[in-house]
């Protein structure tokens, strides 16, 4: 299994919304790099649901239930989407003060690629973030 982390603005699509509505695609990714991101992402795969702009904190746990294929929202066949599920809620918000502040998560994509909206994360990255979080 491998480990992600998406980035949603919180008054654009919230995890509230993702818990409520049961799944969703990860569309609208412009980013080369965000993008082979969702091309590796398999099956099971866990990712990290992080609310960027306002509130600065991962919050819940993703699954993907779908592998990438052509994002509907455009004809150009470089962009892909995945289909996720929310798989949990964090016990308690990782926020990213608290990230940056931890010696073993200095190298997480989140702090070094900041801009970065589909990142990889290393096990022993989620394994911390999950310990941060109460879990």
């Amino acid at each position: 299994m491998n480990y992600w982390l998406v980035k949603s603005e919180p008054f654009k699509y919230s995890w509230d919304q993702f818990a409520a509505e049961g799944k969703t695609i990860w569309d609208g990714v412009r980013n080369y790099a965000a993008r082979n991101n969702l091309r590796a992402m398999k099956k099971g795969d866990k990712a990290l649901f992080y609310h960027s702009n306002e509130g600065l904190a991962i919050v819940g746990i993703a699954e993907v239930s779908k592998e990438a294929y052509q994002d509907p929202t455009t004809d150009d066949t470089n962009w892909v989407v995945v289909e996720l599920k929310p798989w949990k809620p964090l016990k308690k918000p990782v926020s990213l003060a608290d990230i940056k502040a931890e010696p073993e998560l200095a190298d997480m994509d989140l702090v070094r690629l900041s801009r970065l909206s589909v990142g990889a994360v290393k096990e022993k990255e989620y394994r911390k973030i999950l310990k941060m979080a109460g879990m």
